[in-house]
C-alpha cells in the first residue's frame, strides 16, 4: 500500500518457490553428512597425527633400576667391571663394609688367597711370607705382627666365603666406586676414548628414541664411548651407567690415558739359579742304608774317562710321606751329603708321597696332608729344617698321582715351602708330568714363578702296567711337552727329565705284559734275542719287533741316538737343564751326552 493505495505486485510463479523449498530441504540434508565427513577427517587426523607422534616423538618412561642393575636387595650391589655388567655377580654390603665372594676373587682379581673353611683361616702368601685372617675377625697376623682393620675381613654365609673388597686391595692393584646400586671396578687401565654432551638429553637403556631412560644428561657432560653406531653411541657416564645416547647429541672426540692403580708392590720372587745349566740325575734309594754303600757307583757311572762328571746335582730318594699327619719316612745320612759335596756335586733331596705307601701297602692321603693348615705347614717346617740339619742344597718335590680337588692346597703348599726355602738359600724344585689339560691343576704357571726349577718328566707317554704297546718318550711327546711348559715358565727354569729306560712289550693274543729294559743292559739284551733294530723316523727311535711263537715282542730303544735328537730339541729351546731317570740306568756314552748339552 503507497499512500494509501493498494499496489499490485504480481506473485513468483509457483514453480520457483517450489524449486526453492526443495533446495533448503536438500541443504538440510547435506550438512549432517558434511559435518560427519568433517569429523571423520577430524578425527583420523588426530588418530594417525598420534600415530606419527608415537612413532617420532622421544619416549619418556623411566628405567626401573632395579630390573636394569638385576638388584632387588638393599645389601647386594650390581659389579661393573672395566665397562661390561657382570651378570649374575653381586658384591655385598656388610656394616658399610663392600665383600666379593672368593670365587669372584679368584676369578677377576687375585687367586692368591686361600681359605681353610675347617680351620676358619684365610691365607695369603707373598714371595717372603704368609698374612693369616681368622674368619669374622678385624685383624690380620705376619712376620711383622700383623695389623688391624676397622672392617670384619672376611666372613662365612652358608657354604660361601666372603672377603672384604678393602682387604683384597692390600695386596692386588684394582680400584672401585661404589654407588646407590652398583660397583664400579677397574682393574686394568689404558686409554679410553670420550665425548661430550652437546645438548641437554637422555642417556637410555638401548638405542631409540622410545627406550626407557636411564636419567638425565646434561650439556657437557663428559661420557666415555664404547662403541658408536649409525645414529646412536653407547657410552659410559660418570656415575657408571652403561647405555645409548644419540650422536647427534654428542660432540668433541678425544681420547684419554687412565692412571693404573700401583698402590700395592709386591715382594720380589727371587731365587737360587745354577751357575751352569742344571745335570741332575736321580738316585733311587729305598733303604736305610741311605745310598752312601752305593754313592761311590753311582758317581762312577756318571764320570767320563777325563775324570769329569755329567751331573752337577745328585737327588737320593730319602723322603717319603707316611701318615696323614705330615710325617715322613726318611733314610737320610749326612754323611752321603758330605761325600757327595766332595765330589763337586749338590744335594737336592727327593721328598714324594708314594714310595712309602707303595711298600708298605699303607694308605697316605696327600689330601689330607695338604688341606689341613696346621699339618700343611707343620710339614713345609719339617722339610726346611730337615734338609738345613744335613746340609743339603735343595729340595725336590715329587708329589704324584694328585687329584684335581688336592690342587688348589698342593699349589698353597708350594707357596709356603717356596717362602722358607727362599728364606734359606735352599734350592727348590718340582717334578711335574708332561703338561696336559687333565693335570694343568699342577699349575706350572704358578710354579713357574715360585720356585727355582721346574722340571718336567719328559716320559711315560706309555708306561710300566698300561697294557698298551708304545714308546716311552717319542721326540713328539718330548717335543710338544716342551712347549706347552714353556707357555707358562720362563725358559732358564725349565728342566726335562730323560728316560734311561725302555719298556719291552710282549702281547700275546689279548694279553699284553711289559718289563724294563736300561740304556745300560740294551746291548746285551739285544745280542741275546737277535733282534735288528731300525731307526723310526716318526717316534726319532731305534725300533725292533719279532715274534716268539705265539708272541709278539716290541721295542723303542732309548739310546745315543734317540737321546742326542731329544737333547738337540732341548738345546734349541735353551731350557735351563736336563734331569736323568736314573743313575745306575746308563753308559759312559750317555752321560757324555748329558755332559755335552749342561756345558760341564
Amino acid at each position: 500500500m503507497i499512500g494509501g493505495r493498494y499496489i499490485h505486485i504480481p506473485e513468483y510463479g509457483a514453480d520457483v518457490l517450489a524449486k526453492d523449498g526443495r533446495d533448503a530441504l536438500k541443504m538440510k540434508r547435506i550438512i549432517p553428512v558434511i559435518v560427519a565427513l568433517l569429523l571423520i577427517v577430524i578425527i583420523g587426523g588426530i588418530y594417525f597425527g598420534g600415530k606419527l607422534w608415537d612413532k617420532y616423538s622421544y619416549g619418556k618412561e623411566l628405567a626401573d633400576m632395579d630390573e636394569y642393575f638385576g638388584v632387588t636387595d638393599d645389601d647386594k650391589l650390581a659389579i661393573i667391571l672395566q665397562d661390561e655388567m657382570l651378570e649374575g655377580r653381586q658384591a655385598v654390603v656388610k656394616d658399610g663394609a663392600v665383600y666379593f665372594d672368593l670365587d669372584m676373587v679368584h676369578e677377576y682379581f687375585n687367586e692368591g688367597f686361600y681359605a681353610d673353611t675347617a680351620e676358619q683361616k684365610l691365607l695369603y702368601t707373598t714371595a717372603v711370607d704368609t698374612v693369616t685372617a681368622i674368619f669374622g675377625e678385624k685383624g690380620y697376623s705376619d712376620e711383622n705382627g700383623g695389623g688391624q682393620t676397622e672392617y670384619t675381613i672376611c666372613y662365612m654365609d652358608g657354604d660361601t666365603l666372603y672377603v672384604a673388597a678393602d682387604y683384597v686391595k692390600l695386596f692386588t692393584n684394582y680400584e672401585y666406586r661404589r654407588f646407590d646400586r652398583h660397583l664400579q671396578v677397574y682393574t686394568e687401565w689404558g686409554v679410553k676414548e670420550t665425548m661430550t654432551v652437546a645438548k641437554d638429553t637422555q642417556i637410555r637403556t638401548l638405542g631409540g628414541i622410545k627406550s626407557p631412560i636411564l636419567r638425565q644428561v646434561e650439556k657437557g657432560e663428559v661420557v666415555e664411548l664404547l662403541d658408536k653406531m649409525e645414529k646412536w653411541s653407547k657410552v659410559k657416564t660418570s656415575d657408571s651407567l652403561i647405555g645409548y645416547i644419540e650422536n647427534k647429541r654428542l660432540s668433541d672426540l678425544n681420547t684419554e690415558t687412565e692412571t693404573p692403580v700401583t698402590d700395592y708392590n709386591a715382594p720380589e720372587y727371587t731365587g737360587v739359579a745354577m751357575e751352569n745349566k742344571v745335570s741332575l740325575g736321580w738316585h733311587s734309594i729305598g733303604g736305610p742304608s741311605g745310598g752312601s754303600s752305593t754313592l761311590d757307583a753311582m758317581i762312577t757311572e756318571v764320570k767320563a774317562s777325563d775324570g769329569k762328571l755329567g751331573i752337577n746335582v745328585i737327588a737320593p730318594t730319602w723322603f717319603s710321606l707316611s701318615d696323614n699327619s705330615g710325617g715322613f719316612q726318611s733314610f737320610a745320612e749326612a754323611s752321603y751329603v758330605e761325600r757327595a759335596h766332595g765330589y763337586g756335586l749338590q744335594v737336592w733331596g727327593v721328598w714324594d708321597n708314594f714310595n712309602y705307601a707303595n711298600n708298605t701297602g699303607t694308605a697316605v692321603s696327600s689330601y689330607e696332608v695338604l688341606s689341613s693348615t696346621t699339618v700343611r705347614q707343620q710339614l713345609v717346617r719339617n722339610i726346611v729344617d730337615t734338609s738345613l740339619g744335613l746340609g743339603l742344597d735343595g729340595v725336590n718335590i715329587d708329589f704324584e698321582g694328585l687329584t684335581e680337588d688336592c690342587g688348589r692346597h698342593y699349589v698353597q703348599f708350594l707357596r709356603e715351602l717356596s717362602v722358607l726355602c727362599r728364606k734359606n738359600g735352599l734350592v727348590l724344585s718340582v717334578d711335574n708330568y708332561v703338561p696336559f689339560h687333565f693335570n694343568n691343576f699342577y699349575r706350572l704357571d704358578i710354579q713357574g714363578q715360585i720356585a727355582d726349577y721346574v722340571i718336567i718328566m719328559g716320559y711315560d707317554e706309555h708306561w710300566h702296567g698300561s697294557q698298551d704297546p708304545g714308546s716311552v718318550a717319542s721326540i713328539d711327546y718330548v717335543s710338544n711337552g716342551l712347549s706347552r711348559t714353556l707357555e707358562q715358565v720362563p725358559a732358564q727354569k725349565v728342566v726335562n727329565a730323560l728316560p734311561f729306560y725302555t719298556i719291552l712289550w710282549r702281547t700275546e693274543g689279548d694279553t699284553v705284559t711289559d718289563e724294563f729294559v736300561t740304556i745300560a743292559n740294551e746291548a746285551s739284551f739285544l745280542q741275546q734275542t737277535g733282534a735288528q733294530p731300525e731307526w723310526d723316523e716318526e717316534t726319532c727311535q731305534n725300533y725292533a719287533q719279532w715274534q716268539e711263537e705265539s708272541a709278539t715282542y716290541q721295542i723303542w730303544l732309548e739310546d745315543e741316538e734317540s737321546l742326542n735328537v731329544k737333547l738337540n730339541v732341548m738345546a734349541a729351546q735353551n731350557i735351563g737343564g736336563v734331569a736323568v731317570w736314573r743313575i745306575g740306568y746308563g753308559t759312559e756314552a750317555s752321560w757324555k751326552l748329558v755332559r755335552s748339552f749342561a756345558g760341564l
